[in-house]
């Protein structure tokens, strides 16, 4: 058995740490501005380039931070106001000159891809934007095609989750009645441009109104005994999955098989009032970092597989002026100084070793297995007894993350069952351990981890391993 050598391991972590980051096209961030104590825009692109984000929604067309996002290769999604659609309707014009100020000073060099014409309008109470809405994207498009820039940025609108009647199973997700023929000429919009429908999925809103720890643990990705659709037969195990498919089945339902479903915003609270049940940094950790584990799988979802939905985070920094409960105010996964709120593994850096991997000095112990030696037979990367579930959850996002296929532990898997927490750690921890080398310093992870002579296969769940 050839073994790397801890130069060659590390020129591997950085080549696929490299590829890890290149490859997340679909992974983006809101970026609002609702607040007093934002760094500056310049600050901001340095730190978005040191992320593996890809994507910037904004909720309007600000000059200085699409100016600031230059030459940086991130795509910009902007916004044209809810207040903006009745003059965009009206006067062709109007978009014009909208299009003059917004995108051709800063096209190309500032690579935007998007115009989100209007916020969460067809579930408002506007029925006037609602009737002017696709008005205004045509003339919005009209005046794209008039600066040649038709085929190069799309145009679409944003909806709340609201829009659907009915989420519950997914199968029979289904849009509101009440606004679906003014829904229709939107799709037919989408069908006929190549632009996508952009919806916002919050699994946190679904705990709040039934705040049972099941619910937690289905909405934030974690071990739970899953949810089975009548319709189809698919168990489900995290909200996410089934809010996006029940967008899938309303979609198809209509005939619009074809149209693309793009996240424009998720999230989670690190913070709440009083009254808001799982708004903490513990559960907005566990959202977005098992969120973004599960995109970078690219297991995708049970109707829509093998492929991860473009899905902007929400949000880049808190917004402090936000109106509502405080929770309104805290979805921020960096903080105004550019630091982490909470590390989820977006930084390139938190992607490869600080340090590297060496093996530590053993800790006299009589038990046989240790990360400094390999048992005699063959080797297998197991979490230590006693490991917490807060740092078994943190091994497999961490390894999961590193580009490993997580797919056997993912639904329908060949690993899946049992669904529990330690079950997926051990297997993403030994596959992770298994490609990596097999170094011991590979079967580390911060001293919670020890190599065992035991095969922990089972059934048809094979672990890699064997005579080292």
């Amino acid at each position: 058995m050839n073994f790397l050598s801890v130069s060659s391991f590390f020129l591997l972590f950085l080549h696929l740490s490299s590829q890890l980051a290149s490859s997340e096209s679909y992974l983006g961030i809101n970026y609002g501005q609702v607040a007093n104590n934002l760094p500056p825009p310049s600050e901001v692109a340095k730190l978005l380039q040191s992320t593996s984000i890809q994507k910037v929604r904004l909720f309007g067309a600000d000059s200085t931070i699409i100016e600031s996002l230059a030459n940086t290769n991130i795509e910009i999604a902007i916004g044209a106001s809810n207040m903006d659609i009745p003059a965009l309707a009206a006067d062709l014009n109007f978009a014009k000159s909208w299009i003059n100020s917004n995108i051709i000073p800063f096209y190309p060099s500032s690579k935007i891809t998007t115009i989100n014409v209007g916020n969460e309008i067809m579930s408002s109470l506007d029925k006037s934007l609602m009737f002017q809405l696709l008005k205004a994207m045509q003339n919005v498009q009209n005046a794209l095609n008039k600066a040649m820039l038709g085929g190069k940025i799309k145009v679409t609108t944003v909806h709340s989750m609201a829009i659907l009647k009915k989420s519950d199973p997914p199968s029979g997700g289904r849009f509101d009645p009440t606004v679906e023929d003014l829904l229709k000429g939107l799709l037919e919009f989408n069908i006929a441009t190549g632009s996508g429908f952009s919806i916002n999925p919050y699994p946190f809103f679904a705990y709040e109104s039934d705040p049972r720890p099941e619910t937690l643990a289905f909405c934030l990705f974690q071990p739970n005994s899953g949810r089975v659709d009548p319709g189809t037969g698919i168990k489900y195990t995290n909200m996410f999955d089934a809010q996006v498919d029940a967008v899938r089945s309303a979609l198809n339902s209509m005939g619009f098989k074809d149209v693309e479903i793009v996240i424009s915003e998720t999230g989670w609270p690190s913070r709440g009032d009083s009254n808001q049940a799982g708004t903490s940094v513990e559960n907005a950790k566990a959202y977005n970092g098992n969120l973004i584990a599960h995109l970078r799988s690219m297991v995708g979802t049970p109707l829509m597989p093998g492929k991860s939905v473009d899905t902007y985070l929400f949000a880049l920094f808190d917004e402090n002026l936000k109106p509502g409960p405080e929770s309104e105010q805290s979805f921020g996964l960096f903080k105004p100084d550019l630091s982490v709120a909470y590390d989820v593994m977006l930084s390139k850096t938190s992607q490869t070793p600080s340090t590297p991997k060496t093996p530590s000095t053993p800790t006299p112990s009589t038990t046989p297995a240790s990360p400094s030696a390999t048992p005699k037979g063959g080797a297998w990367c197991v979490p230590r007894a006693g490991v917490s579930d807060a740092q078994l959850q943190e091994n497999l996002d961490y390894a999961c993350a590193f580009g490993i296929d997580c797919t056997p532990i993912q639904p329908a898997g060949a690993c899946f069952e049992p669904n529990t927490l330690a079950a997926h750690a051990t297997y993403a921890m030994n596959l992770l351990y298994q490609t990596a080398g097999k170094n011991p310093w590979n079967c580390d992870f911060s001293q919670t981890a020890i190599l065992s002579s035991t095969n922990p296969s089972y059934n048809g769940c094979t672990y890699p391993g064997g005579n080292a």
